[in-house]
């Protein structure tokens, strides 16, 4: 058995080794990701919110807002007080003088306030749903932008690995002319020189993958292998932002949030009232029967609540501001939509030019090949073809993807979570 050692071989083995050990020493234990992988964008959104602080805490906000409605419902705006007292002459001349007083103090709503109350409890609740949706449709943009970069990189990855095995063989096969005596040894370099550079390319796009899918594991998405990636393009009537965009829907019921709390600031110009219901017993000496006493009381605060106007001025301005942010988030997102519509058009035109592109420049390269192998034609051109074939078919690659990618940014204009 003999045994050849092929310079070429070894270059392209050695490149080959660094690209993986590279790509190990970047990537971590897998055991970090979530141990399911997601199969679609719908999935890698479900592991991505399942991580977000807001969805972590959602359960206890939803708590403390229903907490907020029952205490809105109540008789009364605070719990009822007990009142208690002793009055005795034990200390001074102790001839049994005696008064004891309990009694029961309840708080009243001021005119208007419970139901406000519950307005305000109601619009809260709202709010709270509203800005939930608002986080996902957030986590939505940067999980689509991470994902689509992600599949160009595999797109890039697949032609620079297609390029560097079809350099592969031209260098072979130049090889084996050049010891034939049918090319001259400057061919071989030329040839080996294509093929370095294809094996540079292919492990710097392994290198872009490798960066793509840490950007999804930043989000808690762990995509499979073979994960689809298409989203479907909305219908056609609903080709324009309206009210239940996540976005302006949260800005609505914050603005409906600082009017209710604005109504409530208004109708609270002064403290509670308060209702008294006192029990007094008394003797006035040693033998003395007691006597009884029922009274009731009530207590009316005098004068503005402290704070009272900065209360209601705050939440004016908020509503305001909300209204506002309100008025332009409509029209910016009115603005993305038609270029979003534009973009989408675009893209799959040069799609379409791409793929045809990508067929003449394959047929080129076919009768290319063909009339290299029969030495009709030099190894520049021959090379020069492949190059074009190679570019041809990265660039319709690519412009798949942009399709693709419109396609979910208009969805993602439109405020349609992934599916």
């Amino acid at each position: 058995m003999s045994w050849k050692f092929s310079p070429r071989r070894a270059a392209r083995r050695s490149g080959r080794a660094g690209a993986a050990a590279l790509v190990l020493a970047i990537v971590p234990a897998w055991g970090q990701l979530p141990p399911v992988p997601a199969n679609s964008l719908a999935e890698a959104f479900a592991q991505a919110w399942a991580q977000q602080p807001e969805q972590a805490g959602q359960a206890a906000r939803r708590d403390a807002s229903q907490a907020q409605r029952s205490a809105a419902e109540r008789w009364t705006p605070e719990p009822p007080a007990l009142e208690a007292a002793l009055k005795s002459d034990r200390l001074s001349g102790n001839e049994g003088a005696r008064e004891i007083e309990a009694g029961l103090a309840v708080p009243l709503w001021l005119p208007g306030e419970r139901r406000l109350t519950q307005a305000q409890a109601q619009a809260q609740g709202l709010a709270l749903e509203s800005a939930l949706r608002a986080a996902q449709w957030r986590l939505a943009g940067q999980l689509r932008e991470a994902w689509w970069a992600l599949q160009l990189a595999l797109l890039e990855q697949q032609a620079a690995s297609a390029r560097e095995d079809s350099a592969g063989r031209l260098a072979r096969d130049v090889a084996r002319r050049v010891a034939s005596g049918d090319l001259a040894p400057a061919d071989r370099n030329q040839a080996d020189g294509a093929l370095a550079q294809a094996q540079a390319d292919s492990a710097e796009a392994g290198l872009a993958v490798v960066q793509a899918r840490q950007a999804l594991a930043a989000l808690g998405v762990q995509p499979a292998t073979d994960a689809a990636a298409a989203e479907p393009l909305p219908a056609p009537d609903a080709m324009a932002p309206d009210a239940t965009h996540p976005a302006l829907a949260e800005l609505e019921d914050r603005a409906r949030l600082a009017a209710r709390a604005q109504d409530l600031a208004a109708a609270q110009k002064r403290a509670n009232p308060e209702l008294a219901l006192l029990v007094t017993r008394e003797r006035g000496a040693y033998g003395e029967s007691n006597a009884h006493a029922l009274t009731f009381g009530l207590r009316l605060p005098l004068g503005s609540a402290s704070g009272h106007r900065a209360k209601v001025a705050t939440a004016s301005a908020e509503r305001i501001e909300a209204e506002q942010q309100r008025v332009l988030q409509a029209q910016r997102l009115a603005a993305e939509a038609a270029v979003a519509r534009a973009r989408l058009a675009t893209a799959e035109t040069v799609a379409q030019a791409a793929a045809r592109r990508t067929l003449l420049a394959q047929q080129t390269r076919g009768f290319f090949e063909t009339s290299f192998r029969l030495g009709e034609t030099d190894l520049p051109n021959r090379l020069r073809v492949e190059l074009e074939a190679y570019e041809a078919e990265r660039q319709s690659a690519r412009a798949r993807v942009a399709v693709h990618q419109a396609i979910s940014a208009l969805r993602q204009v439109l405020g349609l979570l992934p599916q």
